[in-house]
């Protein structure tokens, strides 16, 4: 098949494996307050087909729209391991984009997993492939094929811009999107968002032990609480 696009370079791989370590909440409360758009959050109803998967990858990206799912097809046969397919289908819920067959095909080649904003459908055959889909919603009706749509520019998906190149992550809170030109900030960023959370369970847990034990309790409200409750 005659080659139609340039794929992005991948995200280099020391990163993928550090992004790994963290979920989509930690990477989007990473990037709060560094002035990216979202947070890199997508839409809350971006969500996937099983509440178990992860993926990680580099973005690559599809515009299609109305059901037309030509140009996905041609995203998939072209693509090659370690990307993630992002599909910016306009939110059109008229009928599905992507069934169990381009799944199973987008896995085989060696797709992470795949983010469209629209529907799919053969939930369950998705599901027992065990390859992240998120999508908009579920459609029975079969899509239509006209082309070309556009492969590899920048588009909108969930409500927030991608572009060929970024970080994905995905996982059962839903799709976060690392702009490629900040990734090793908000990894950074989210490393101490995650010590923070760590300092905290334990926190908790120790305060569950001095109270089932009947010893004097520890103060369990954060320092920022005090702090916040202190101005007012």
């Amino acid at each position: 098949m005659e080659n139609y696009y340039s794929l992005p370079p991948l995200v280099p791989e020391a990163l993928v494996k550090k992004a790994a370590e963290f979920g989509s909440a930690n990477l989007c409360d990473g990037m709060k307050g560094l002035g990216i758009a979202c947070d890199g959050c997508m839409e809350a109803s971006m969500l996937p087909l099983d509440e178990h998967s992860f993926m990680v990858g580099t973005a690559c990206t599809v515009e299609t729209q109305e059901g037309d799912n030509f140009p996905i097809h041609v995203a998939i046969y072209q693509g090659k391991p370690g990307y993630v397919l992002v599909v910016d289908g306009n939110g059109y819920m008229g009928s599905a984009y992507m069934g169990d067959l381009m799944a199973g095909a987008a896995k085989a080649i060696g797709f992470e997993g795949v983010v469209l904003d629209g529907c799919v459908r053969d939930r369950l055959g998705i599901k027992e492939m065990q390859f992240p889909v998120f999508s908009k919603g579920i459609m029975q009706r079969g899509p239509s094929k006209k082309g070309p749509g556009k492969i590899n520019t920048s588009i909108k998906c969930g409500g927030i811009g991608v572009h060929p190149g970024d970080l994905v992550v995905g996982d059962c809170d839903g799709v976060a999107v690392v702009p490629r030109d900040r990734i090793e900030e908000v990894l950074e960023a989210s490393g101490k968002k995650v010590a923070y959370e760590i300092q905290r369970r334990d926190a908790i847990a120790e305060y569950a032990r001095c109270r089932k034990e009947g010893e004097p309790l520890p103060n369990l409200a954060p320092s920022w609480v005090i702090e916040m409750l202190s101005k007012h």
